[in-house]
């Protein structure tokens, strides 16, 4: 098994040892997934935030300079009539924390279903909550849950987060009790990391039972006070894609929209360094123009784009690990549209 010292001496590694490292990722990858690639279909249901993270524009500190945008429980159901049309079968809500979003997305969760006859995965990414709401949730369909440490050095996490990492640990044993499949992950770049910060958090984040689990680049955006902090290695980012591949080989692990904002190729490499989710961006223009993750310049993963990357890695695209597998129905991704979506 191994350790921070071994994931280290992983993280370093350039040139032909890397390639090295991500032709054993993939061999895991292919060992337990096959040559497959999961794809979502994500809608960001508001840019509302009430913490105050230094990485991001959408934090509590900008809310009144931001022009916000919360989506109601019935447009949630019509954007996921348009995932389902895209024939993908994992519907994926993320949004800034905020209470609101529980009876929101609560309320549409049966709707949702009911377009899939029940086979669907319902993916949600909306912050800290009470372990109540979580059960509602829970209850009213939700399937899996995405919760990011960032960083799990306690006084960096203060720092970047403003908040503890206690209380992110205590929302994660919550999802873990209540039956959530579980995601987690962290950001590389942040103030104060160095290389054994990040083989730390790889290690931790196998140790606490997830799975799935992402790393990003960190993107310094305008308007927080990291808006002048470096942005993160993609070269580390990758390796530590790879390393999280061997380290649990049955993790879901994307390769996220970040890579691209920081490398052209950044999201291929991600696959070829052993990842095997893609996100599609359902979000609907107008909200999406408002939704300032990594400022109004960011990379926006289509289908398109989706469906080419992955015929390019000689990748198939697939629907929900989490499902019972279907005869009919939804079917993997589509082929690319004429008009390009």
């Amino acid at each position: 098994m191994l350790n921070v010292q071994d994931a280290v001496e992983l993280l370093l590694l350039r040139g032909k040892d890397q390639e090295e490292l991500f032709a054993q990722a993939r061999a895991k990858r292919s060992e337990h997934f096959g040559d497959e690639v999961v794809v979502r279909g994500v809608n960001e249901i508001t840019n509302q935030c009430r913490v105050n993270c230094v990485f991001c524009p959408m934090r509590r500190e900008n809310t009144r300079a931001n022009t916000d945008f919360r989506m109601d429980s019935e447009r949630l159901v019509d954007v996921a009539a348009s995932v389902k049309a895209s024939g993908i079968d994992v519907v994926f809500f993320q949004g800034g924390e905020i209470p609101q979003t529980t009876r929101v997305v609560g309320e549409a969760i049966p709707g949702i279903r009911e377009l899939y006859d029940g086979n669907v995965e319902i993916l949600l990414n909306l912050g800290n909550k009470r372990r109540s709401e979580y059960e509602y949730l829970r209850e009213q369909g939700a399937t899996s849950y995405i919760l990011k440490f960032e960083t799990s050095d306690p006084e960096l996490n203060k720092q970047a987060r403003q908040e503890t990492l206690d209380s992110r640990m205590k929302c994660l044993q919550d999802l873990l009790d209540l039956g959530y499949r579980v995601g987690t992950g962290s950001i590389i770049g942040l103030p104060g990391q160095d290389v054994v910060s990040v083989a730390r958090d790889l290690i931790f984040a196998r140790d606490l039972g997830v799975h799935m689990c992402s790393v990003a680049p960190f993107i310094p955006a305008p308007n927080t006070p990291l808006a002048n902090h470096p942005a993160g290695d993609v070269e580390l980012s990758l390796n530590a894609i790879a390393v999280s591949r061997l380290l649990e080989p049955n993790w879901l692990i994307p390769a996220v929209s970040a890579l691209s904002k920081r490398a052209g190729e950044g999201q291929y490499r991600g696959l070829m360094a052993g990842a095997n989710v893609i996100t599609v961006n359902f979000t609907p223009n107008e909200e999406r123009d408002h939704y300032l993750i990594y400022g109004r310049d960011r990379f926006v993963v289509k289908r398109d784009y989706a469906s080419e990357l992955i015929a390019r890695t000689g990748l198939r695209t697939r629907g929900s690990v989490f499902l019972e597998p279907m005869t009919g129905g939804i079917s993997p991704l589509l082929q690319p549209s004429p008009a390009g979506a």
